[in-house]
């Protein structure tokens, strides 16, 4: 765990997620990100906590505050919009202009096979914002920033504008063998009034690279 912290300060470490691993216990009894967070004291008494979510599937920037004091701050600047949080996604097709909003109320449902997200009048106001950065053959690389912190959200608000997120299984189409392709790209946290805000990027994960590199993404050269 100590080598994907992309940053580290006395309030908040911020570690790379790997896709495929869910960040706290569930129905599954599967190990989960938690698990590892006692390796991340660096000196503190006890581990760090996690200061928001990220599905199971998705990778990139994870938030934890490293002592009570700090995970007020974060809960405070998470509910009042205060931290940005930009994630890349590589879609099928393409939304339905460059760049625009995604304005569309979401609705957690259950059922017999479990729960669900979806559009729907009587949910929550949802509102994206996106940007394309790239296209490729029947592909597109889309920059989302979400304004609410919907559960699932942007996989919904992509698969309600005709662009579902590649080998989003819930609400797409699975391909075997391929992780879904959405990444939280970077955060950023203004932690104190009298510096400027913290802002953290994590680089794209192994199983995203080639579509990036086919919409134009170019990796710059580590120093």
């Amino acid at each position: 765990m100590q080598a994907r912290v992309l940053h580290r300060d006395g309030l908040i470490i911020v570690v790379d997620k790997p896709a495929g691993i869910a960040v706290h216990a569930g129905p599954s009894g599967l190990p989960t990100l938690e698990d590892c967070f006692d390796a991340l004291r660096f000196g503190l008494p006890r581990p760090p906590a996690l200061a928001h979510r990220l599905d199971a599937d998705t990778s990139g920037c994870l938030v934890l505050g490293r002592h009570p004091k700090a995970l007020a701050k974060l809960g405070r600047l998470f509910s009042g919009r205060g931290a940005i949080k930009t994630y890349w996604a590589v879609v099928e097709g393409a939304p339905p202009a460059q760049e625009g909003v995604f304005d569309m109320p979401l609705l957690k449902v259950n059922s017999r096979d479990g729960w669900s997200v979806r559009v729907s009048s009587k949910g929550q106001p949802s509102v994206t914002r996106y940007r394309t950065l790239g296209v490729s053959d029947g592909v597109t690389w889309l920059e989302l920033v979400p304004e609410t912190g919907r559960t699932h959200q942007l996989r919904v608000h992509c698969h309600a504008a005709g662009c579902p997120i590649i080998a989003d299984r819930l609400y797409g189409s699975a391909r075997p063998d391929t992780q879904l392709h959405l990444h939280a790209r970077a955060i950023e946290l203004p932690l104190s009034a009298s510096k400027p805000p913290v802002r953290v990027e994590a680089p794209p994960p192994p199983h995203m690279r080639a579509a990036l590199l086919s919409c134009g993404w170019r990796e710059t050269p580590s120093r």
